[in-house]
C-alpha cells in the first residue's frame, strides 16, 4: 500500500477505497510546494467546496482520481459478475447457456464488493489461520515415482476400520473403511438420518481404531447447539470421546480443532458455514466452494478425514455448485421412503473404492441398525396356495452389488376395460408387457382393468422384473395363486421371448440361499448356470411366455386336484 505525508494537512486517516486502482501523484521532490497541486490556499479552497460526498466535520475528498479517501467514507464500488449455479463458471455478462457446462438458465447475478483490501480464498485461510501448526514437508517437494509411493504404504492398515454390524455396513459402501485425509460428502432429504448416521460413525471412530487406539472426534454443527447434539447422543446411548462445537466460521473451527488432533472432523452442514472476506451469505455459490476448498486442504495436510453433510434441492441434487461434488473424494447419498423405516446408503462417487455397493439400515428411536439379511427384507409372510394371494409374484432385482427379492402385485378386474393404474413400475413398461400378453400369450386383458403395485413402496427400474410382472398378471387373470417358493428372473421382448439380464448367476444363488424351490429363468441362462451351490432348488429355463404359463400354472392345477 502506498504511503506519503502531507505537511499543512490535519492528521486525517488514510485508507484505500478501491484496492485495484493505481493512483499516481505528480509530486516534484525539488518543489517548495509539498502538495504538488498548487498553493496551500488553493487546496484549502477545494476542500471548502465540499466536492466529496461526506458532510459535516471531518468529511474529506478523493484525491488522485478516486484512489484514496482522506477522512470520511466513499461508497464502495461493486463489480457485477454472472455465475453459473451448476458449475461455478463466471462471466462479465449474462448468457442464456453456460459457456462451460452448456446448461441453460443457470447464470445468476452476483455482486462483488471492492471495499476489502484483499480477497480471502479457501486456500489462503489455512496459511493465515492455521498454517503454523500444519505438518511441513522436509526438504524440497518433488514428483515421486509410483514405486516410491507404494513402498511406504501399508494397504492392510491404511484405512480406519469401522467395527460392529453398523460399521461393517458403512465400510462396505466406503470400500473397506474410512481413508485418512479424505473428504466425504453425505447428502439426503431432510429427516432421512444424515446427522444420526455421522454421529454413530463418530462414536465408532472415537471408541478406537488401529489396534484399539482411541482418537477423539470433533463434531461441529452450524444448525444445532451443543445441548441439542448432546440430547441426540443420549437418545442413541453414545458415550464416546466426542467433542461438540457449534460454530459457522471455518477459520474459527480450524483453529479450535488444531489443539485436539482428532481422528476425524465432522461438519454439519457445509451450507451453514462461511469464510470471512468471501462474497455472499452461507450456502451461496462462492461460500460453499471456498469453504469446501479450505476443508479439503485441511484434510490433505493433516491426514485427518473430514465428513460433510450437504443439503439437497427439491430435485434431490446436493445444493450448491456442481463443482462441490468434484472437489470432494467421496459422495454418499442416503435414501429412504417417508413412511418406511428402511434407509439405504449408496456411493455415487468414490475415489477409493467401487460405487456398486449399497448399505441397508433400519432406523428406529435408538438410531440406525444394519439389516442382517437385506435380500429378503421386502418379502412378506405368505400362505402356500392361498386363494387371496392370486396375482402375487416374486422378482429378483439388483441394486449396485446387492440382490433383493421384491413382490409384484397385480389385480385384473373384468368389466372395466381400458383402465390401468400402476404404482412403482414405469407406465410405458407396464403397457408393453400387457400388450405382449394380449398378443403373444392370448390373454383377454382388453376386457379387464389392470392394477399393478410394487410392495413396500419401491420403484422397479430394471428390466429383470418383467417376467415377475407378467406372471403376476397371469395369476390374477386366471385366478390361480403362485406358490411363494417360486421366483422369476428375466426380461420380456416384444415377441414374447425371454432375454438374459446382467449378473444372472448371483441372482440365482441368492434365491437358492433363501430356500426357494424353483426359479424361472430364460432358456439361455439355464445352460450357462449349472447346478453347483444351488442345493435343492430347481432352475427352469423357458424360451417365451407361453412356456412360462404352461410350466407354472398347470403344475398348480394338478396340485390343487
Amino acid at each position: 500500500m502506498l504511503s506519503f505525508s502531507v505537511s499543512g494537512f490535519p492528521s486525517f486517516p488514510l485508507r484505500r477505497a478501491y484496492p485495484r486502482v493505481n493512483a499516481s501523484f505528480g509530486i516534484d521532490p525539488n518543489s517548495t510546494n509539498p502538495h504538488g497541486h498548487g498553493s496551500d490556499a488553493k487546496v484549502e479552497e477545494e476542500f471548502g467546496k465540499g466536492k466529496g460526498k461526506g458532510k459535516g466535520k471531518g468529511s474529506g475528498r478523493v484525491m488522485g482520481g478516486g484512489g484514496f479517501v482522506i477522512g470520511g467514507k466513499k461508497k464502495a464500488k461493486e463489480k457485477v459478475q454472472w455465475v453459473c449455479s451448476n458449475c461455478g463458471y463466471s462471466a462479465g455478462q449474462w448468457w442464456g447457456v453456460c459457456r462451460s457446462c452448456s446448461v441453460s438458465g443457470t447464470m445468476k447475478e452476483a455482486r462483488f464488493s471492492d471495499d476489502a483490501d484483499y480477497v480471502i480464498s479457501g486456500f489462503s485461510v489455512l496459511e493465515d489461520g492455521v498454517g503454523s501448526w500444519l505438518p511441513q514437508q522436509e526438504g524440497e517437494l518433488r514428483p515421486l515415482r509410483l514405486a516410491e509411493v507404494k513402498r511406504g504404504l501399508d494397504h492392510h492398515h491404511w484405512r480406519i476400520p469401522l467395527s460392529g454390524p453398523f460399521g461393517d455396513e458403512v465400510s462396505r459402501v466406503l470400500g473397506g473403511g474410512l481413508v485418512p485425509g479424505s473428504l466425504t460428502l453425505i447428502g439426503g432429504d431432510p429427516g432421512v438420518g444424515k446427522s444420526t448416521l455421522l454421529l454413530q460413525i463418530a462414536a465408532i471412530i472415537a471408541e478406537g481404531h488401529n489396534d484399539g487406539e482411541a482418537s477423539p472426534v470433533v463434531y461441529v454443527s452450524g444448525e444445532e447447539s451443543v445441548e441439542q447434539i448432546g440430547n441426540r447422543a443420549d437418545r442413541l446411548r453414545i458415550e464416546s470421546d466426542i467433542y461438540l462445537y457449534s460454530s459457522n466460521d471455518v477459520e474459527d473451527i480450524l483453529k479450535k480443532v488444531q489443539y485436539l488432533s482428532p481422528g476425524a472432523l465432522i461438519v454439519d452442514s457445509i451450507q451453514t458455514v462461511y469464510l470471512k472476506g468471501i462474497m455472499g451469505s452461507p450456502g451461496g455459490i462462492m461460500q460453499v466452494k471456498e469453504c469446501t476448498s479450505a476443508l479439503l486442504r485441511f484434510a490433505k495436510k493433516t491426514n485427518i478425514p473430514v465428513l460433510l453433510i450437504g443439503h439437497v434441492t427439491k430435485s434431490g441434487d446436493i445444493a450448491g455448485p456442481r463443482v462441490l461434488e468434484h472437489i470432494v473424494d467421496v459422495v454418499l447419498y442416503m435414501e429412504g421412503e417417508k413412511y418406511s423405516s428402511h434407509r439405504m446408503l449408496r456411493a455415487v462417487k468414490n475415489r477409493f473404492g467401487s460405487t456398486d455397493e449399497l448399505g441397508v439400515f433400519e432406523i428406529s428411536h435408538s438410531g440406525l441398525q444394519a439389516v442382517s439379511n437385506a435380500s429378503e427384507m421386502f418379502l412378506s409372510e405368505q400362505l402356500l396356495d392361498s386363494e387371496i394371494l392370486a396375482g402375487l409374484a416374486v422378482a429378483v432385482i439388483m441394486d449396485g452389488a446387492r440382490t433383493f427379492l421384491i413382490e409384484i402385485q397385480a389385480l385384473c378386474l373384468s368389466g372395466s376395460a381400458g383402465s390401468r393404474q400402476v404404482n412403482g413400475i414405469p407406465l410405458n413398461r407396464a403397457d408393453m408387457i400387457i400388450s405382449v400378453l394380449i398378443k403373444q400369450a392370448g390373454l383377454r386383458l382388453r376386457e379387464h382393468a389392470v392394477f399393478l403395485n410394487v410392495v413396500s413402496g419401491l420403484t422397479l427400474s430394471e428390466t429383470a422384473g418383467d417376467l415377475a410382472i407378467a406372471a403376476a398378471i397371469c395369476s390374477s387373470c386366471l385366478e390361480i395363486p403362485i406358490p411363494n417358493d417360486i421366483a422369476f428372473i428375466g426380461e420380456i421382448g416384444l415377441g414374447g421371448e425371454l432375454r438374459m439380464v446382467p449378473r444372472m448367476e448371483k441372482r440365482v444363488h441368492t434365491v437358492a440361499k433363501l430356500g426357494f424351490r424353483m426359479c424361472i429363468v430364460p432358456k439361455v441362462a439355464e445352460k450357462a448356470l449349472g447346478t453347483e451351490g444351488l442345493g435343492k432348488m430347481e432352475v427352469v429355463g423357458c424360451r417365451n411366455l407361453k412356456e412360462v404359463i404352461n410350466t407354472v400354472f398347470p403344475n398348480i392345477l394338478r396340485r390343487s386336484q
